[in-house]
């Protein structure tokens, strides 16, 4: 526990000193450029402050949290009992798998208008596409990783009388839990990439909404708010996947660093 919160602290000083960095750096081409619609550092955050407290920067970011958190899960729940079947049973992967082979490549972003046509412009949509993408990611994944699991570690289980059921939780799933995570993680920053250009039409809801809405009134420290938002958003949910990571996967930590 002692060394688990020790690294938790010296990630979150990694996260820290990058911040600062990154806002030196933002106020160091702040000053050399000198153009209105690059405000400093200090602008942006007294906008983020402002917004948060009387306008309805919150509800956008309320909106764009719940989008994405509901179609990170969606994915996991869909991908990953998929993703272990086909890895584990090769009559089923035989036959899935191609199409898998078929889709996976293709855009999803390319189906947005027939998506919006048949769900509307409200949630549903913006959580179908997030869903439909992160998904497959997940789902090959985990695939993947169960079929780098060693025969014998499941005819070990086996020959202790181990049935079906059990050889899926005891042995593919913890197997392939890291895989997974590493790939969520991953996931997220297609999914706020995703969730940007969603939002940032035919919507009235949302930071992408917000960003581009505070892009075409030429208000580049409300612009910069949104930006902010959305970058917490992906730092906090990467921080979380992390963390589960860490609950979960305890045994990649019993060396620690």
């Amino acid at each position: 526990m002692i060394q688990r919160g020790r690294k938790f602290q010296r990630q979150l000083y990694g996260y820290l000193g990058a911040a600062l960095f990154l806002l030196a750096f933002w106020q160091y081409v702040a000053w050399t450029l000198k153009t209105p619609m690059l405000p400093t550092p200090q602008a942006a955050v007294s906008a983020t402050s402002r917004l948060l407290l009387e306008a309805n920067l919150g509800r956008h970011l309320w909106v764009s949290t719940y989008r994405v958190v509901l179609s990170t899960l969606l994915s996991l729940l869909l991908g990953l009992p998929l993703g272990l079947i086909m890895g584990h049973e090769r009559r089923i992967d035989r036959f899935l798998a191609p199409l898998v082979y078929i889709t996976y490549p293709i855009p999803k972003i390319v189906f947005l208008p027939l998506i919006l046509l048949f769900l509307g412009l409200g949630d549903r949509s913006k959580i179908f596409l997030i869903t439909f993408i992160v998904f497959f990611q997940i789902l090959v994944t985990t695939r993947d990783a169960v079929r780098k699991v060693p025969a014998e570690t499941v005819s070990s289980l086996r020959s202790l009388g181990g049935n079906r059921v059990q050889v899926y939780r005891y042995v593919l799933l913890p197997a392939s839990l890291p895989d997974v995570l590493t790939s969520l993680r991953l996931s997220m920053g297609t999914a706020i990439a995703v969730l940007f250009f969603a939002e940032s039409f035919a919507t009235t809801e949302g930071l992408g909404y917000f960003i581009m809405d505070s892009w075409s009134r030429a208000a580049p420290d409300e612009m910069f708010a949104g930006i902010i938002m959305m970058a917490l958003l992906g730092v906090s949910l990467f921080i979380v996947v992390d963390l589960l990571e860490t609950i979960l996967c305890r045994w990649q930590h019993v060396k620690g660093n």
